[in-house]
């Protein structure tokens, strides 16, 4: 059994040598979609199923940031990343949601690095262009909920945009507990933030008595 992996193991290698071998003759632009295409089909057969097994080299024009990241890094923080990513290289790929009706990637994720790759001209011209993206497929709210998980994750987030934030979610249909349990938050945390928007958003779904105490529809009595 073992001699019979080991053969095929050394058939497919050497047939992807040869197969290698022709790529590489071939130009940058063409060279990148295959190896694209070849990540693609090996994510379809991988037992593992995560996005980072398909990472994607992707033109930094069909790229574009989202509207919602309340993450914010300062000048310095920024240089230090160039300088990073400069002697490294992306270590990371930006997590993307892929929006076919417009063939543009929205980042999820990793927006910071997403703008050292287009601004930063030496960091452009070393990476021709291209930024190594994994593709995540979830509604708006979800992806949002992802942005402040990976924000959260790192310890960095604002308070104003994160109250935008919970307010959307709110309006979306999400209850405080979903909220809650997505972004990783506490109960008081939530409603400091939903106070930011003020009363009418806090307390939409809700009817007040004399005593300016909040009444659940359901506890109103006839």
């Amino acid at each position: 059994m073992i001699i019979e992996m080991n053969s095929l193991k050394e058939k497919v290698m050497n047939s992807f040598e040869k197969i290698l071998q022709q790529i590489a003759i071939c130009d940058p632009k063409l060279r990148i979609e295959i190896f694209n295409k070849i990540r693609a089909k090996l994510f379809e057969y991988s037992i593992f199923t995560d996005p980072v097994t398909n990472v994607q080299w992707i033109k930094t024009d069909r790229i574009e940031a989202n509207t919602y990241n309340p993450n914010k890094v300062a000048p310095p923080e920024m240089k230090l990343l160039e300088t990073s990513i400069n002697y490294d290289g992306y270590t990371q790929p930006i997590v993307c949601y892929y929006d076919a009706e417009n063939d543009k990637y929205i980042v999820v994720d990793g927006f910071h690095r997403y703008r050292i790759g287009k601004e930063s001209k030496q960091i452009k011209e070393k990476i021709k262009g291209y930024l190594p993206l994994v593709i995540i497929n979830k509604p708006l709210e979800d992806r949002m909920a992802s942005t402040i998980r990976h924000n959260r994750a790192r310890g960095k987030h604002g308070v104003l945009p994160m109250s935008k934030v919970v307010a959307d979610l709110s309006d979306s249909g999400w209850d405080d507990k979903r909220i809650a349990k997505e972004l990783g938050m506490e109960p008081d945390e939530i409603l400091r933030l939903k106070q930011r928007t003020g009363i009418k958003g806090l307390f939409k779904d809700r009817e007040f008595s004399k005593s300016w105490l909040p009444l659940k529809k359901e506890e109103k009595g006839d």
